[in-house]
């Protein structure tokens, strides 16, 4: 495989790899190295790439366990929390805060979620895939995926409202 033919083959999907890793590791730097480092395993691979059925979906569950195995390392402790996601210059200030704020609260009460509900809102939410393709990237049966996908909005909608109406009677 030449590099072009590499290239035009991840590239489609080399952002969605860096999403998912950034929703996992939090840190924009960690999000990146484990993109870098999955990409080089691609290519260090890249004869046997031919024999994945997608390559995306492998991809993808390469981010899962790296950045799982990352969060479960020593290199744990040394993550920076940094949430950069959202800027919008076009809204009053204070629409901007109360935005940023749930935007926050999203993000902290997700990474309260378990692992595997955290993999599964992000790529279904945020990454919009398929449940046959989350399920093929998670090694699970698809209602089960629906299931978990379920219960993890209900703990974010929950979460949310009690966080919103926190002091209102």
């Amino acid at each position: 495989m030449t590099q072009t033919n590499f290239v035009k083959l991840v590239l489609p999907f080399k952002d969605k790899v860096f999403r998912l890793a950034k929703r996992l590791l939090v840190s924009r730097e960690e999000a990146e190295d484990a993109t870098q480092e999955i990409l080089m395993k691609l290519w260090n691979h890249k004869e046997k790439i031919k024999d994945y059925k997608n390559v995306e979906a492998f991809s993808m569950t390469m981010t899962k366990n790296l950045c799982l195995d990352r969060l479960k390392s020593k290199q744990a402790q040394n993550l920076k929390i940094v949430h950069s996601n959202y800027q919008d210059y076009n809204i009053s200030l204070q629409k901007q805060i109360e935005a940023n704020d749930s935007v926050d609260w999203v993000s902290k009460i997700m990474e309260e979620l378990p692992d595997q509900q955290k993999i599964i809102v992000q790529l279904r939410d945020i990454e919009e895939y398929g449940y046959d393709e989350i399920a093929k990237v998670l090694e699970m049966n698809e209602t089960a995926v629906r299931v978990a996908l379920s219960r993890a909005r209900k703990t974010i909608r929950e979460k949310l409202t009690k966080k919103h109406n926190y002091g209102i009677k």
